[in-house]
């Protein structure tokens, strides 16, 4: 149902907290609650301030790109009232600016739109609030370049050449039938030459399949190879069908699987790719209908692409500019509607190992093995000691400046308690809880003594020692705090000997929050701030950032425009004690490493952290340059399923769970020593 109309006196009034006597009815108090709570976030988490006096700019909250409201939808509604000077829509964002001529157009707008219902191009419908904003602006990045080593062709195919490669393709075909063919989650996928495996990013260069690639390829590559934009003849060739609104998860092609060059044809439909720098810059490319993009060098080695999964892409609203970077020009950006896509995907395998100029990032340079699950306390222990203990140390001024600001709901439980109580933090990092609530009388442990010595440097109470052995009397505490800390324990039994640890620390009726990282980093159709980040500053790395993830402005009117289908893929180190949460033994496995800012494959993973500064000085073997990644450390993760950390917690002697919830890509609960 639409909100009431108030007229614009009354509007203008309310706003600026004035007193009238006009009576509102239920449904008006509602409304204006509900465009009180959009301002409000407005200015929280992004900063734009609103004014309660008429201005030539409005901001419509819930009119943005990122509610799946596109500029050819919008700019209509707004044209009605008045001439529209200009509409900002910044991407990804929730909302809009619209500047008009003139403040009185931009009054009508405000007070005829405001609660006006819409309907999105995914058949949705949105409420629309908007507030007066002394200026209409929207800061800018800086001009970005596409990755080095990077083209894309356009037109690379005529429409009658398409049309005969897609229809080439017989995707009814039996699976046995000598190409591969296989049917994976939204999409269709078939192999020539050698089966390409998404598992590791490989192929088995000593299983060809026979056929080699189809035959009517042939004169395309040599056409390519003549014109010089591709250098080898291909081998290997994978064909994905993907269905509108579905994408890939950022990866690297593996560096000894194939040469230097990486060539994917689409077909189709447009579709816009993410390119993905170690150091966090993200640069969304557009690749048209018919044209081919070729990675060499750097895009190829040390940048990661991918396709996000959505039904909408950001693009440019100008027919003018078709395949390249996608600009940050608020007032030329648009949503293109995603159709079903067709790749052809080209790949020459290499046959010997790779010496590229990124080391760091190369499996035939790099030195260490991924470790295996353990299955042994001893090996366990070990793990631990090697990709969770020396990784923080050498890590650990690096990982304090990006951990600065409280998660606001360990905040909330921190003041929650009676002055004067004694709370232990274990695993407190550089110590960013300790100085929250000054009534408590705090005190940390961290088994990195630089991060220790961080703490002690802000003159706050800490100590090195084993959370599974800290050296404080059993009971002497009101509350314990462990945040992100039992993920890092490799083995269920000695995630639960942490636990009991914390249970041991409290007093009768003391309490203990503990935070860990979900597998689920989309929960009921929403994504984390993990996944949703487009420009990182890496390291942020645990389930929530050190910044807090800005909220949907009304949660009920913002459509699913983004989803990816989660699922739970347990592949636990070991089971838990009878009673706990059922998981699968792994053994003689190896550690995936995980790609930032995907979902995860697996629940026991290492996930990598690229240290910034100046780290590689005086290292031998550290390659120079503008994009040089800096030295790469894996940290040891298991990732808890929902329902996990609490069938844990109730494996626990003398132990109650008060709450659990879900916190922005974090499984967590409260407990209660009874």
């Amino acid at each position: 149902m639409a909100a009431p109309r108030l007229s614009g006196t009354q509007c203008i009034a309310m706003d600026s907290n004035s007193q009238s006597n006009y009576k509102l009815s239920k449904t008006e108090k509602k409304f204006l609650r509900k465009q009180i709570k959009a301002r409000h976030t407005l200015l929280r988490h992004e900063g734009i301030e609103t004014v309660s006096y008429a201005t030539q700019s409005l901001v419509v909250a819930n009119g943005g790109l990122g509610n799946g409201v596109s500029r050819n939808q919008l700019l209509p509604v707004l044209e009605k009232y008045g001439l529209v000077d200009a509409l900002l829509m910044p991407p990804h964002k929730p909302y809009s600016f619209v500047r008009y001529r003139t403040a009185e157009e931009a009054k009508k707008a405000y007070v005829t739109l405001n609660g006006k219902e819409i309907v999105d191009d995914l058949g949705q419908k949105i409420l629309l609030y908007l507030n007066f904003v002394e200026k209409a602006q929207w800061k800018e990045l800086g001009l970005q370049a596409l990755p080095p080593g990077l083209m894309v062709v356009e037109e690379i195919i005529s429409s009658e050449d398409e049309k005969m490669l897609l229809e080439s393709i017989n995707w009814t075909e039996d699976i046995d039938n000598q190409n591969v063919q296989k049917y994976l989650k939204h999409r269709r996928v078939k192999h020539f030459g050698y089966e390409f495996h998404y598992e590791n990013n490989n192929v088995d260069k000593d299983m060809p399949l026979p056929g080699g690639l189809p035959g009517i390829c042939d004169s395309f590559l040599e056409k390519w190879l003549k014109e010089g934009f591709i250098k080898h003849k291909p081998d290997q060739l994978t064909v994905n069908q993907y269905e509108p609104g579905h994408g890939i998860p950022a990866h690297i092609d593996t560096h000894s699987a194939f040469e230097d060059e990486i060539v994917s044809l689409s077909l189709g439909s447009e579709i816009v790719m993410d390119f993905k720098h170690p150091d966090g810059v993200t640069v969304p490319v557009m690749l048209p209908r018919r044209s081919l993009l070729v990675m060499t060098g750097e895009s190829r080695y040390l940048w990661t692409h991918g396709i996000t999964p959505r039904k909408f892409d950001t693009v440019q609203a100008s027919k003018g500019l078709q395949s390249g970077i996608i600009t940050s020009d608020v007032g030329d950006l648009t949503l293109s509607k995603r159709g079903m896509r067709t790749s052809f995907t080209f790949r020459k395998v290499r046959q010997t190992p790779c010496n590229c100029s990124y080391p760091l990032v190369c499996d035939s340079q790099m030195k260490e093995t991924p470790p295996s699950f353990p299955e042994s306390a001893r090996e366990a222990s070990q793990l631990e000691q090697d990709y969770v203990h020396r990784v923080y140390e050498e890590i650990a001024e690096h990982f304090s400046s990006t951990r600065h600001t409280p998660w606001p709901r360990v905040v909330e439980f921190l003041k929650s308690l009676p002055c004067g109580s004694l709370v232990a933090d274990v695993g407190c990092g550089n110590g960013k809880y300790l100085g929250v609530n000054k009534e408590l009388y705090m005190i940390g442990c961290d088994r990195s003594q630089k991060l220790v010595d961080i703490c002690r440097e802000r003159c706050f109470q800490a100590l090195v020692c084993d959370a599974l052995a800290v050296p404080l009397c059993s009971g002497s505490c009101d509350a314990c705090i462990s945040i992100a800390v039992i993920h890092h324990f490799s083995t269920a039994e000695r995630r639960v000997a942490a636990l009991q640890e914390l249970v041991r620390l409290l007093r009768p009726g003391g309490r203990a929050l503990v935070y860990v990282w979900a597998m689920e980093q989309e929960y009921n159709k929403k994504k984390s701030k993990y996944l949703r980040e487009n420009r990182i500053s890496q390291g942020k790395e645990e389930g929530t950032s050190s910044d807090t993830a800005m909220p949907e402005l009304l949660v009920e009117q913002v459509p699913n425009v983004g989803s990816r289908d989660s699922e739970c893929c347990v592949s636990s180190v070991t089971d838990l004690p009878e009673g706990g949460h059922k998981a699968r033994t792994v053994t003689n496995a190896k550690l995936p490493v995980h790609t930032n800012r995907t979902s995860f494959p697996s629940q026991d993973l290492l996930v990598p952290w690229h240290h910034q500064g100046n780290p590689g000085e005086g290292k031998p073997g550290h390659p120079a340059g503008a994009h040089d990644p800096g030295p790469v450390f894996h940290r040891y993760y298991h990732v808890f399923c929902e329902g996990e950390l609490e069938a844990t917690c109730q494996t626990l002697n003398s132990v109650s769970i008060l709450q659990s919830y879900y916190d922005q890509g974090n499984w967590c609960v409260i407990l209660q020593k009874v």
